[in-house]
C-alpha cells in the first residue's frame, strides 16, 4: 500500500484541493494532481479528435492536449469571460483542463468526504470520486483516472 492509498484508507489525513467552478458547480481537484494554472492561448484544434478536445497548446515548452470540461460534461459553451485551465498529467501525458473559473485551495478532512448521492448528476458522477459538502455547496471531487480514462478508452472504440 502507497503513502497515498494509505491516506485514503485511514481517512485521517487532510487533502488540499484547487477548487474550480464548471458550469455553476464546484469541484475539487486533489492539489498533488495539479501542476499549473494557466489561461489557454493559441489552441490547435487537432482533425478528428473527440469532440472535447479543444485542441492542442504550448506551454512553457510542452504540448498539452486541451479538454474542453464544459464539453466534456455534456454543458452548453460559455458566452463570456477569460476561460482558464488547470495543468494535470495524466499517463505521462500533459492536459489543461478547460473550465470557467478557478477558486481558492481548499483544505478538507479526508473523514468528510462521502460516496457520490444517489440523485448527482450522471455526467458528474462517472468522472467523481465522491463528494464534499461545503456550507451549503456541494463540491464534486474530480476522479482525473475517471474523467481522462474514460475518454481515451471511449476515443479508441470509435
Amino acid at each position: 500500500m502507497s503513502v497515498m492509498d494509505h491516506s485514503v484508507a485511514s481517512g485521517t489525513d487532510m487533502i488540499q484541493y484547487v477548487t474550480v467552478v464548471i458550469g455553476g458547480q464546484l469541484f475539487g481537484l486533489p492539489i498533488s494532481q495539479v501542476h499549473d494554472v494557466f489561461v489557454p492561448e493559441s489552441v490547435t484544434r487537432v482533425p478528428l479528435s473527440a469532440p472535447e478536445v479543444a485542441g492542442v497548446l504550448n506551454l512553457r515548452g510542452r504540448i498539452v492536449t486541451a479538454i474542453n470540461m464544459r464539453r466534456r460534461l455534456h454543458l452548453p459553451p460559455r458566452q463570456d469571460g477569460q476561460m482558464m485551465a488547470v495543468g494535470i498529467e495524466y499517463k505521462h501525458e500533459s492536459y489543461g483542463l478547460v473550465i470557467d473559473t478557478v477558486g481558492e485551495v481548499l483544505t478538507l478532512s479526508g473523514k468528510t468526504a462521502e460516496p457520490n448521492p444517489q440523485n448527482l448528476d450522471k455526467r458528474w458522477a462517472e468522472i467523481s470520486a465522491g463528494v464534499h459538502r461545503l456550507d451549503g455547496q456541494l463540491m464534486v471531487i474530480l476522479d482525473v483516472e475517471r474523467l481522462l480514462g474514460a475518454m481515451m478508452t471511449d476515443a479508441m472504440a470509435a
